[in-house]
């Protein structure tokens, strides 16, 4: 019987830990979440306050800082925060999309640069952040070695390629603008094909852990890997025993045996999900949690991923922090009980924001100025 769209929503709530927050530790939920995106430092704790039961930040400065959560450019060439056990096999599976949006970039080579100047650059840069080096430390010495100035796209397309880890430089949100970085305790092999592929296969196995069912095409969407490299991939998990499965419109989808799969009339309470939250960028198919309608009033054109309430699983608007508490904006008209349950939320999220950065996502402000087509706007008491 094909699954349908309800019960693939309730499926990636369940095992995203959205159906109801869990008693597990900030290890643990990262790795059953697989990934918490990470360019705005603070949303991957506003990922954790909405999936834990009892969500202690501080246990998870406590991984940061022990690199056992660790920070770094993977999927989607963009940064990540995964569990240190899972960074090799996610880099290694990574390692043909890096290389190529990187040392291929055509403003890499523009300013000079080759994939072989980058490959001879890298031993003496990994053994020189063996131990935490600031930004500025490490592009001298890639300077050191080209004898004068290196353009910044240079530095940054370095760093993001290199394996690695961003080290925590502490509050409020364990990093910020002011870079360092660390070599990744277990180096990944880089441009070996047989590796990468055999890290694919564990990062594909794990999102099906985390997000599935999902189709070949959500996969690629995920990860960014090259469709045939995603093929060759999805055929070594059918082998060891991945399931197939339909979607509702004959979409072929794939999924590991036993996973949840909720009825898909089960209830799911309200969430203030952060910014680039992982569920609203982990599917080609985006409808899974973002009406077709607000796909662009929540993905701006830049990629910016807003702050979205979640309200039956579904997104129904966007929210941020302003001067007395969290400023929710619905896109259609909400049932009180909806409201009542978003302001519970407001209200817990306030106390870890209050704690750290009241205004998390100020600098984003300028989206709302621009407007949005409401259907109520209520400021939230938080905290």
């Amino acid at each position: 019987m094909p699954i349908t769209p309800r019960a693939l929503n309730r499926s990636t709530l369940a095992r995203q830990l959205l159906l109801a927050r869990e008693p597990v530790g900030v290890e643990d939920a990262v790795r059953r979440v697989v990934a918490l995106q990470a360019q705005r430092p603070g949303s991957p704790y506003v990922a954790l306050w909405n999936r834990i039961a009892g969500f202690d930040p501080a246990r998870f400065d406590e991984a940061l800082n022990g690199f056992r959560v660790v920070r770094s450019t993977l999927m989607r060439l963009t940064l990540h925060q995964v569990h240190a056990d899972d960074y090799r096999a996610f880099r290694e599976a990574m390692e043909p999309t890096l290389r190529g949006g990187r040392l291929h970039d055509p403003r890499f080579r523009a300013a000079g640069f080759t994939a072989a100047d980058a490959d001879a650059l890298l031993p003496g840069l990994l053994a020189h952040a063996s131990e935490p080096r600031t930004g500025a430390e490490l592009r001298e010495l890639v300077e050191r070695g080209r004898e004068g100035p290196v353009a910044p796209v240079v530095w940054r397309m370095v760093r993001q390629y290199a394996p690695l880890w961003h080290a925590p430089e502490g509050p409020p949100w364990a990093f910020g603008s002011a870079q360092s970085f660390v070599t990744a305790s277990e180096r990944p092999a880089l441009a070996d094909p047989e590796a990468s592929a055999t890290g694919l296969a564990v990062l594909l196995r794990r999102y099906l852990e985390g997000f599935g069912p999902a189709s070949d095409a959500d996969m690629a969407q995920f990860t960014t890997a090259p469709r045939r490299l995603v093929r060759e991939a999805v055929r070594v998990l059918l082998e060891e025993g991945t399931e197939r499965l339909e979607g509702a419109d004959g979409t072929v989808l794939y999924d590991v045996p036993g996973a949840p799969l909720p009825d898909g009339e089960a209830p799911a309470p309200p969430r203030l999900l952060g910014m680039w939250d992982s569920v609203l960028l982990a599917y080609a198919d985006r409808s899974r949690i973002i009406p077709p309608a607000y796909r662009k009033l929540v993905i701006r054109v830049n990629g910016d991923t807003l702050p979205t309430l979640l309200v039956d699983g579904y997104v129904a608007g966007v929210w941020r922090p302003v001067d007395g508490g969290i400023e929710a904006t619905a896109f259609h008209p909400l049932p009180a009980g909806a409201w009542e349950g978003l302001a519970a939320e407001a209200a817990a999220l306030g106390g870890l924001l209050a704690a750290r950065d009241p205004l998390v996502y100020r600098r984003y402000d300028h989206w709302w100025a621009k407007g949005f087509p409401a259907a109520g706007t209520r400021v939230l008491p938080a905290g």
